[in-house]
């Protein structure tokens, strides 16, 4: 069995054969934004320009650029502010949250990143009962197509959809913005035919294909304004040792608390580094799921000494739980923040 598992922007691909067993878990993060805690319903604007039809969007035939290449992204740039509303709603933190239907530009270039004035945050929170504005300021997109022959009269089309753009959550009575954020992100689709009308069939036209990769982003985005849940991988080292298997079965039960003693006991009786180093991970794992996260981060930074002295630095043991360690002091570090941002609410 081989699995990839990332931590701190590194991937290290594992094989385990009995010796890893991997379990899910679900993190609570903080919002890049904390608004202030009277903020109860934010309203979402598009105040960006829709780029030219003509701009962004490139179509290959068989190798052939063709010059009727299209796009409208209007609709996009509505679909972005809905699906990030609604993915801030679903998230419960605020009371309402509210989707201004018409942009508010309607005049000037699509790559001008223009601000909301201090007169417009307030009059938009006056006139909607909004305690705070998130504003889509300027979003680009640059699409393209190719449909290349693969042989035995099929077909294969792909679209890229890049997206690049501006968004800014302001609050009234203030001359700047609360914060700016950089959102880019790029959506692949690809379909297989037998001609060209069957792909054309198959695949979203240029106009659909915006607006799905706009929500796919909207929806993506929504989690720097507000505490959300990921899903991540996390492991536990196992062998053939009867304790080491009883505390594996109370762990994949989720009875941390046993496994953890089963696996203290191992680790105070053995004098093998390498064992004590899996064991020590182990043991963080335990209080990491017992939201005992100081704990956790202590223990992985012992296993991760363990396993220096043991394989030295280049094992990918000793890389996975250096990286582990960091993943534990960010969560310390954004449990902080989580705290501040919930707060009362």
């Amino acid at each position: 069995m081989k699995k990839e598992i990332y931590l701190g922007g590194l991937s290290l691909l594992l094989t385990a054969c009995g010796g890893i067993n991997y379990v899910g878990i679900e993190t609570c993060n903080p919002g890049e934004v904390t608004f202030p805690q009277d903020v109860r319903k934010v309203l979402m604007v598009n105040n960006a320009i829709a780029q030219p039809e003509k701009s962004g969007y490139t179509y290959s035939l068989l190798g052939v650029v063709q010059d009727t290449a299209r796009a409208k992204a209007d609709s996009a740039l509505f679909d972005l502010c809905a699906s990030c509303g609604t993915a801030i709603l679903d998230a419960s933190y605020f009371e309402d949250v509210l989707l201004f239907h018409d942009p508010l530009r309607d005049a000037g270039s699509s790559l001008v990143d223009q601000k909301l004035t201090r007169r417009q945050v307030d009059a938009l929170c006056r006139s909607n009962g909004a305690d705070a504005v998130i504003s889509l300021d300027k979003m680009l997109f640059a699409m393209e197509r190719k449909d290349v022959n693969i042989g035995a009269g099929y077909l294969t089309g792909t679209i890229t959809v890049k997206m690049q753009g501006v968004m800014r959550a302001y609050l009234p009575d203030r001359d700047n913005s609360l914060a700016t954020i950089l959102i880019e992100d790029s959506v692949e689709f690809q379909q297989a035919a037998e001609d060209l009308r069957m792909l054309n069939y198959y695949l979203p036209t240029a106009d659909e294909a915006l607006r799905m990769s706009a929500s796919a982003l909207g929806n993506k985005v929504s989690g720097y304004f507000v505490p959300h849940w990921t899903e991540e991988t996390r492991w536990y080292y196992s062998n053939a040792d009867s304790r080491w298997k009883e505390a594996s079965a109370f762990a994949s039960s989720s009875k941390w608390d046993t496994a953890k003693a089963i696996w203290l006991r191992e680790f105070e009786s053995t004098s093998s580094k390498h064992q004590q180093a899996k064991l020590a991970s182990n043991i963080a794992l335990c209080y990491e799921m017992q939201s005992q996260l100081d704990k956790a981060y202590e223990w992985a930074k012992k296993s991760y000494d363990l396993f220096m002295e043991s394989y030295g630095e280049k094992s990918r043991n000793t890389e996975l739980l250096k990286a582990y360690s960091e993943v534990l002091k960010a969560r310390i570090l954004a449990d902080k923040k989580l705290n501040t941002q919930i707060g009362s609410r």
